[in-house]
C-alpha cells in the first residue's frame, strides 16, 4: 500500500504549509451536485480569475473543466493547481478519481466548514451554487482542507465489502426485530422468550399459528419444524413452545399471516447467507495484505476486527502521529471549557470518527483483557487503587481499545507481529 499515496500526501502537506497568501497556486473550488457542478477559479491571495463555470457530470464536462483550468494557469503564469471539492454523498467521487488519474492534487473541504464560512464571505447567509464554489476555494486558500484519500484498488474493495457487510447486518437486525415485534407480539407472544435459535425461526416460517400447534402431537410438531432428529436442547425448547400453545393469548391468524412469516424468514435466511459470503470474500481479500497477519497476532484481534482496522487505516504512513490515528477513530479527547477552568472540566472522547471501528476495538479490548495474560496484567494494573470510581472499568477498556489501535498502526508500518512489550510503551491519554 502505496507509493502513489505517499507522493500525494507529501504534496498535500506542502500545499497546506505554502498556500496561504501564495501567488503560485490556482485554486479551483467545485460545488458538487448530482448532474451539474459549479466551479470557481481564483488565487490564494484572493484574486478572482473566473467564476460561474457550470459543467456536466460527464467526461465532456470534466474535460471542459480541465481545459479552462489549463488556460487560466498559463494565462496567469501560475505554477500549481489545487482542486477543492465539497463531498456530497458519492457524487464527488467520479470527479475526484478522474482528476487524480490526470495527475492533479485534489483536497476535500468539509460541509460543516463550508456552512460556517459562508457568512464570512460577504456578511450574508444565503446559499447558492456559485457562492458555494467560491466558498470552497476560499477555504482551500486558507489551508482549511482535508487530504483526499485515494488508496489502491484492494483497499477500496475491502472498504466497499465492509460497508456492504454493515448494511446487511443492519438489515438482518431489522428483520429479526420485525419478526418479534410484528409477528410474535401479535400472534404468539408467549414464544418471544424462546426466539433465537434456528429451530424457533423455522417454526415461525412454517407453523406460527398457536391453535394449529395445539392440535398436533408433539412428534408431528417436531417433524413440521425440522426434518431429522433434533438435539436434546432444541427438543426441550420445542416442547415448551408446544405446551404453551393451547393457552396462547395471541390474535387470530388469518390467511396472510403465514405467507408474511414465510417471506420474512426466507429473506432473513437469504441475508444471513449473503453476510457469510461477504465475510468469506473479506477474509480472502484481507489475506492479500502482508499487514493482515500482523494484525491477527494481536490478542483480541480476529478476522473481523483485523479487516476493519486494515480498511480504516489503509496506507499507514498517511498518519503523522498517534493523535491523528486516534482522531480518525473518534478516540481523541474534547471538552467544553468556555467560561470554565480546566480543572473543573472532564474531557471525554469525541466520538466523531468511525463508530464501527471504535466498537470493534472495544470488543477486542474486552476479550484481550479477559483472556490474555499480558493484557489482564496491564488492565489490572491500571485499575489498581481506582476500583471504587464509577465507570472506571469501561473507561480503562476504552483506553485499552485506543492503545490497541495505536499498536495496530505501528505493526502495519513495521510489518512485524505483536510483541507484549508494546503494552508498556507510552500510555494513550483517553
Amino acid at each position: 500500500m502505496g507509493q502513489s499515496d505517499g507522493i500525494r500526501l507529501r504534496e498535500f502537506r506542502q500545499v497546506r504549509r505554502e498556500v496561504r497568501g501564495s501567488d503560485r497556486y490556482l485554486i479551483v473550488g467545485v460545488d458538487v451536485a448530482k448532474e451539474r457542478h459549479n466551479a470557481f477559479f481564483g488565487t490564494a491571495n484572493g484574486k478572482t480569475l473566473h467564476k460561474g463555470l457550470v459543467f456536466d457530470n460527464t467526461i465532456e464536462g470534466f474535460r471542459k473543466l480541465l481545459t479552462l483550468t489549463e488556460a487560466l494557469k498559463v494565462q496567469h503564469d501560475l505554477a500549481k493547481v489545487v482542486f477543492g471539492l465539497e463531498p456530497t454523498a458519492n457524487y464527488h467521487k467520479p470527479l475526484g478519481e478522474y482528476l487524480i488519474k490526470c495527475g492533479h492534487l485534489v483536497v476535500l473541504v468539509p460541509a460543516a466548514a463550508v456552512k460556517n464560512n459562508r457568512p464570512l464571505l460577504d456578511g450574508r447567509w444565503d446559499k447558492h451554487d456559485t457562492k458555494d464554489a467560491a466558498n470552497v476555494a476560499d477555504l482551500v486558500s486558507q489551508g482549511k482542507c482535508l487530504y483526499y484519500e485515494y488508496p489502491d484498488q484492494r483497499v477500496r474493495d475491502l472498504r466497499n465489502l465492509l460497508s456492504l457487510k454493515k448494511r446487511l447486518k443492519k438489515e438482518e437486525h431489522g428483520l429479526r426485530v420485525r419478526i418479534r415485534n410484528q409477528l410474535l407480539a401479535q400472534y404468539f407472544p408467549e414464544m418471544d422468550r424462546y426466539f433465537g435459535p434456528a429451530v424457533s425461526l423455522a417454526m415461525v416460517g412454517r407453523c406460527l399459528d398457536p391453535s394449529v400447534i395445539a392440535g398436533m402431537q408433539f412428534d408431528e410438531f417436531c417433524r413440521s419444524v425440522a426434518a431429522g432428529k433434533l438435539p436434546l436442547p432444541q427438543q426441550k425448547r420445542l416442547r415448551a413452545i408446544w405446551q404453551i400453545a393451547p393457552e396462547s393469548i395471541g390474535c387470530r391468524v388469518g390467511d396472510a399471516v403465514p405467507f408474511e412469516a414465510k417471506m420474512m424468514v426466507s429473506k432473513l435466511h437469504h441475508v444471513r447467507e449473503t453476510i457469510k459470503a461477504v465475510e468469506e470474500k473479506v477474509e480472502d481479500l484481507s489475506t492479500q495484505f502482508p499487514e493482515y497477519s500482523c494484525l491477527l497476532s494481536i490478542p483480541g484481534f480476529g478476522p473481523d476486527v483485523s479487516s476493519k482496522v486494515l480498511g480504516a487505516i489503509g496506507y499507514p504512513f498517511r498518519f503523522a502521529s498517534t493523535r491523528q490515528v486516534l482522531k480518525m477513530a473518534g478516540f481523541d479527547l474534547c471538552a467544553e471549557r468556555s467560561g470554565k477552568t480546566s480543572k473543573s472540566v472532564t474531557p471525554v472522547i469525541s466520538k466523531q470518527g468511525k463508530a464501527g471501528l471504535r466498537y470493534a476495538l472495544y470488543q477486542a479490548a474486552l476479550i484481550s483483557s479477559l483472556k490474555n495474560k499480558d493484557f489482564m496484567t496491564y488492565y489490572t494494573s491500571k485499575l489498581r487503587g481506582r476500583q471504587r470510581e464509577k465507570g472506571i472499568g469501561t473507561k480503562m477498556r476504552v483506553k485499552l481499545a485506543a492503545k490497541l489501535l495505536v499498536i495496530a498502526w505501528t505493526l502495519m508500518k513495521k510489518k512485524e507481529p505483536f510483541d507484549p512489550t508494546y503494552l508498556q510503551k507510552g500510555d494513550i491519554q483517553v
